[in-house]
């Protein structure tokens, strides 16, 4: 298997760490990768004492990305439990459905403790949860004992160490245990309000826009009609507001003799909005300098002809001598 991945891979170089460390079985859980992809790994866990599944030894796949550890492994139950569903992913803040909650410090041992510790508690709706009666569970984990993997041969009769009254847990397994008491289970139950939630919201806020939007034309709509009306009622300067009563409208035809009176005085200082409604305004000096140049341009005109007739005369003079 060595010569078949990139040992200077971070994730090859853990993963051949962890399942060397992992390489025995314990008598509470243990996992190895395939003979044939190391992203694959197959385990069997213990079902905790006193509980539903005292007796019971579960199997399961863990399969891991390329980015291990930096991306968590999605972890595949194939036992019937009672507790987690089988082939179906389950929803762990260490599995791949909460990448959000991943720690790179985790590890496959911490993720094998977790499970342990989680068959117990109640499945609330997560994702791949189940919620059997006790009676059943204990039925299953009687069954348990009975199967065997097809794809790594495993039995669950022999997958762990036996039980021993005076076996002590390992440094690794008491790191792993506290790691793995950080870990919590997310519970699909609690994400639909917060679904449902956001939803409500997303929908006042739409409304609310809608309606501020419709607000905001029926506003408009007088103002697009008096700007019809009169163009040149922009062109009217602000007044101040009156304290003492109501300001009064002034009509159309009123703003447009009050434009109109204003612009007397205004006469060296046209405004602009004027200019692009009315044209530009005529300009007499620009006539009279036209005028000039075509009194000028039918002189010229004229002398040449008499300049040209002169010479037609003059030359006959000349032949007729």
């Amino acid at each position: 298997m060595e010569n078949k991945y990139n040992l200077k891979s971070p994730a090859v170089k853990r993963l051949m760490k962890e399942a060397a460390e992992l390489r025995d079985p314990t008598e509470h859980y243990h996992a190895q990768p395939l003979d044939d992809n190391l992203f694959e790994w197959h385990f069997s866990v213990r079902g905790p004492p006193d509980s539903d599944f005292d007796g019971g030894v579960y199997h399961g796949r863990i399969v891991l990305p390329p980015e291990y550890p930096m991306k968590p492994p999605s972890i595949i139950l194939l036992t019937p439990n009672g507790r987690f569903e089988v082939g179906k992913k389950i929803c762990l803040s260490i599995s791949g459905h909460h990448p959000e909650t991943w720690q790179p410090s985790w590890s496959i041992r911490t993720a094998l403790i977790a499970i342990i510790g989680f068959m117990p508690t109640k499945g609330e709706g997560a994702i791949g949860s189940l919620d059997y009666t006790p009676e059943e569970r204990k039925t299953l984990a009687k069954k348990s004992q009975d199967f065997c993997c097809e794809a790594c041969g495993c039995t669950m009769r022999s997958a762990l160490l036996p039980l021993t009254s005076n076996s002590n847990p390992s440094a690794e397994d008491r790191q792993a245990k506290e790691l793995a008491q950080q870990i919590k289970f997310k519970a699909e139950s609690s994400i639909i309000p917060q679904a449902s939630t956001s939803g409500s919201k997303a929908s006042t806020v739409t409304q609310g826009e809608t309606s501020s939007s419709l607000e905001q034309q029926a506003e408009e709509r007088p103002q697009a009609e008096q700007a019809e009306a009169s163009p040149a009622a922009d062109l009217e300067e602000p007044q101040a507001p009156d304290d003492s009563g109501p300001v009064r409208r002034l009509s159309p035809r009123q703003r447009r003799a009050q434009q109109l009176s204003r612009q007397a005085p205004r006469a060296g200082r046209e405004p602009v909005a004027s200019r692009a409604l009315f044209g530009p305004a005529p300009r007499h000096d620009n006539h009279a300098a036209s005028a000039v140049l075509i009194v000028v341009l039918t002189l010229a005109l004229a002398a040449l002809i008499f300049r040209r007739i002169y010479l037609a005369n003059e030359y006959k003079f000349n032949y007729d001598l």
